[in-house]
């Protein structure tokens, strides 16, 4: 019964076309080296927090709208229309109207 028998996919393999191993293994070394000497700081872990906000502060709008802090009107107008719509529904259901 090889109907309900699963296969294992194909696996994935891509192959570099313009890398050069022996280039970034010399360039690692050499980091490596630098930083035992005391030329280069410790390489710092990567932190999110490092990161958050960053593009806040890149964009004019947004950082406006941050330091501003009121929440935008589309907001507003969608909650406004769903309250309508449930009230309706609520009226054609009860026959209020």
């Amino acid at each position: 019964m090889g109907m309900f028998t699963m296969r294992k996919p194909r696996g994935f393999h891509h192959s570099y076309i313009y890398v050069d191993e022996r280039k970034e293994k010399l360039d690692k070394m050499k980091e490596n080296a630098k930083r035992e000497l005391g030329m280069l700081t410790e390489k710092k872990e990567f932190n999110p927090e490092d990161i958050r906000g960053k593009f806040i502060e890149g964009t004019t709008h947004l950082k406006r709208r941050k330091e501003s802090g009121k929440r935008p009107l589309h907001f507003i107008v969608i909650l406004f229309f769903i309250m309508l719509l449930a009230y309706l529904w609520y009226a054609i259901s009860n026959g209020i109207i």
